[in-house]
């Protein structure tokens, strides 16, 4: 677990719009500071020496009319063929966890923080479950998610099913958290969870 010395480490984990986000939102207004390793990732691909490593490994098809990478067409390319997702993740990866430990040694220097959350869809694949004081598991029917991902223009059914199928089972990140919330209902509800496990793991 955590080092004594340092702010409380929660992990959020979950399936595709299950609503980690929103929880790791919820922590935020508790006074969280919430590391978002997907916006980590997408910031990194915006960076020539990444969008050209990446364009050398997928061809420069997976670049757009200006010259960036089109996100889009590599998640198509990547998430149809895991010799080829693993490629991209030992691109992305190493950068996302050195910026990762960047700003856990930052937040852990700011007084304002009172724990630091990670929303970090393969906390558990990397290793670093390990290193939270507390992982959450954001728990969410699987309709109710693919009716999310369709809302927000994110994915089809079927793509959020090939993309699952390239992490660990919801089931086996289920047993691997501290606690659970149920994301069924409305942002209220989920608020008093988050605001449960908060203060037991601050008190």
């Amino acid at each position: 677990m955590g080092n004594p010395t340092e702010k409380p480490l929660i992990g959020v984990i979950g399936g595709i719009a299950s609503g980690k986000s929103t929880v790791a939102a919820e922590f935020a207004k508790l006074g969280c500071a919430v590391i978002d390793a997907d916006a980590i990732a997408h910031e990194l691909l915006r960076e020539d020496a990444v969008r050209d490593e990446v364009a050398r490994l997928f061809g420069p098809g997976v670049l757009n009319a200006r010259g960036n990478l089109d996100r889009g067409k590599l998640a198509g390319i990547v998430f149809a063929d895991a010799a080829k997702l693993d490629a991209l993740n030992k691109v992305i990866h190493p950068r996302v966890l050195q910026r990762t430990e960047e700003l856990i040694a930052q937040y852990n220097q700011d007084s304002h923080v009172k724990a630091i959350v990670l929303d970090m869809p393969l906390l558990v694949e990397v290793g670093w479950a390990d290193r939270c004081d507390r992982v959450v598991f954001v728990e969410c029917d699987r309709e109710r998610r693919i009716e999310r991902a369709r809302r927000k223009g994110l994915l089809e059914g079927g793509e959020i099913e090939i993309r699952e199928n390239s992490q660990i089972s919801l089931d086996k990140k289920a047993k691997l958290a501290d606690s659970i919330v149920n994301n069924n209902s409305d942002v209220s509800a989920l608020a008093r969870q988050i605001k449960e496990i908060f203060s037991d793991i601050t008190e």
